[in-house]
């Protein structure tokens, strides 16, 4: 189950977003298209909506591993995220299907370590126009060169009503099984600019 998106907010919600199919041992795509409210005064994507998509991402990840809205309301737990680095690579305009991969980087009792990389999609003609008209990216894909337009990587804790707690042990199952090598650019700090 996927995340799809309220038109007016660019909230998430529990039904509507298309993912691509599933590829064994890595979690389905996330798609969005790029809304006319995301653009600021450069005529480009906001930076506050890259982030937003890599939010609903998120969602969309804890959905397909067991702690999707049935869980939290269940259990009272749920994924906080403590510490996140993103890079913003390349511009993107207004009707840009997004991509976003999810990958899983490490687990640890109550640890996540993950990351997301959005790229700029490719679809058929025919499915643009409804996509820009409900923000859906319908079944776009990247080319197999495509370099991210922008990534995230997140550290999270799982938490409940009293703090921290470890994973149930089937979450942290699927997690493990999903988890890989970190890509290259992983595990970057900011660098040092000199005081003048």
């Amino acid at each position: 189950m996927s995340a799809g998106t309220n038109e007016r907010t660019g909230t998430a919600t529990s039904d509507g977003a298309q993912a691509a199919a599933e590829t064994p041992g890595r979690l389905p795509d996330f798609h969005r298209t790029v809304q006319p409210e995301w653009i600021d005064y450069n005529g480009h994507m906001s930076e506050a909506f890259y982030v937003l998509v890599f939010g609903h991402a998120t969602d969309a990840m804890m959905d397909e591993v067991g702690l999707g809205p049935v869980y939290r309301e269940d259990t009272g737990c749920s994924l906080y995220t403590v510490e996140a680095h993103v890079r913003y690579l390349r511009e993107v305009s207004v009707g840009t299907p997004l991509v976003l991969r999810t990958r899983i980087l490490g687990v640890d009792g109550r640890k996540l370590r993950f990351a997301h990389e959005m790229f700029a999609g490719t679809r058929p003609e025919a499915e643009e126009e409804a996509a820009a008209a409900d923000g859906t990216a319908g079944a776009g894909s990247v080319p197999e060169d495509a370099a991210p337009v922008a990534t995230t990587e997140l550290f999270a804790l799982h938490v409940g009503p009293d703090g921290g707690l470890p994973f149930p042990d089937e979450v942290h199952e699927r997690l493990a099984a999903l988890s890989e090598e970190p890509p290259s650019w992983a595990g970057r700090a900011i660098g040092p600019v000199p005081r003048v």
